[in-house]
């Protein structure tokens, strides 16, 4: 039996195209979730794990959509290799039901890491470099130098409640408790 797989990282994203994919490739029962990928607890892909049978075939669009890091990738493939079926990636014409398909998906696997991880390693470098320039990433500050001294005197001299302080200032009650 030809199983797919799709997910979608929220809500708000179509699994459309991915299941039609599927569909034409041979999928006679498709498993879809709507969860992050980074998430090795995924509800549908365990039921499909749970399901397979030796000579069943797993399918994907691409093989981001089952996994996000080259671990949990090998992971999840050696899982499916333990009840005897094979695995399918459409967009990479990768098919691990040969030995050479096999050898090819973890050239890809490997590659596919090694971006990742030259993507981050890229990130990395340009946010140094921005602090070198006197440039801070990240969200501005909710409050002012000023504010944060009001907040700190209505909180310890005032006694003032950190909810009634938060609502003042439009903040939340962790921002009141950190200043």
């Amino acid at each position: 039996m030809i199983i797919g797989y799709a997910r979608v990282s929220t809500d708000d994203q179509s699994l459309d195209s991915q299941t039609d994919a599927l569909s034409v490739a041979g999928a006679e029962k498709v498993f879809a979730d709507r969860i992050s990928g980074s998430r090795r607890a995924r509800p549908e892909l365990d039921k499909m794990l749970a399901q397979l049978r030796d000579g069943d075939v797993v399918i994907v669009t691409k093989y981001d959509r089952l996994a996000r890091s080259l671990k949990d990738l090998l992971e999840i493939v050696e899982l499916i290799y333990e009840r005897g079926a094979g695995f399918r990636s459409l967009a990479e014409d990768i098919d691990t039901t040969t030995p050479a398909g096999r050898l090819v998906f973890h050239v890809f696997a490997s590659i596919a890491q090694f971006e990742r991880e030259r993507i981050s390693e890229r990130t990395r470098e340009g946010l140094a470099s921005a602090r070198r320039r006197g440039r801070i990433g990240g969200r501005p500050p909710a409050l002012t130098t000023a504010q944060k001294d009001e907040v700190r005197r209505m909180r310890d001299e005032e006694q003032r409640a950190v909810a009634e302080i938060a609502r003042l200032f439009k903040v939340s009650e962790r921002t009141v408790r950190r200043v």
